[in-house]
């Protein structure tokens, strides 16, 4: 009786902790989230280069909300009209020294892009500092702002 007792009390115990726990609480990869939005960033260099707006209807949310490097700020589907801009065509467009910092269910990643690129005729190399912020849903990480910033010629590498 009292081994049965002592059973039953472990058991109770086993599972009101495991009850407690929260999605959170569970054990989650942080590399494996980081080199997922690392994946993302790169992804998203890829898209903008080829100007394929899928990428962006998959991956930024609905309320996505943007400011670009001269100020404007946008929302998904201006910023989908701003990579699919015929004025511009692109050469390359590379993510490189991408940083992510994962804080539970959202991450902020910064990255540096190197620009190539052909604007109304005109040959134009630049570097942008670029920041996302992006939440974990059930269906994966999504960007809900972004925020880039154009470096100036002194503190440019060489693309």
């Amino acid at each position: 009786m009292r081994k049965s007792a002592a059973l039953l009390v472990l058991g109770l115990t086993m599972a009101s902790l495991s009850l407690g726990q929260e999605p959170d609480d569970l054990a989650v990869n942080p590399e494996m989230q980081r080199e997922e939005i690392v994946n993302l960033e790169k992804e998203a260099a890829r898209a903008i280069q080829l100007n394929d707006p899928a990428y962006f209807r998959r991956v930024y949310s609905d309320d996505f909300a943007g400011t670009l490097s001269h100020g404007q700020q946008v929302d998904r589907s201006q910023w989908i009209n701003t990579i699919q801009s015929p004025e511009i065509k692109y050469e390359s467009f590379n993510a490189s020294d991408i940083k992510v910092r994962i804080f539970k269910v959202s991450a902020v990643a910064t990255c540096l892009w190197s620009v190539r690129s052909i604007i109304k005729g005109q040959r134009v190399n630049i570097q942008i500092r670029a920041m996302h912020v992006y939440i974990n849903t059930p269906r994966g990480w999504h960007v809900i702002a972004g925020q880039t910033t154009n470096l100036p010629p002194d503190v440019q590498q060489p693309l």
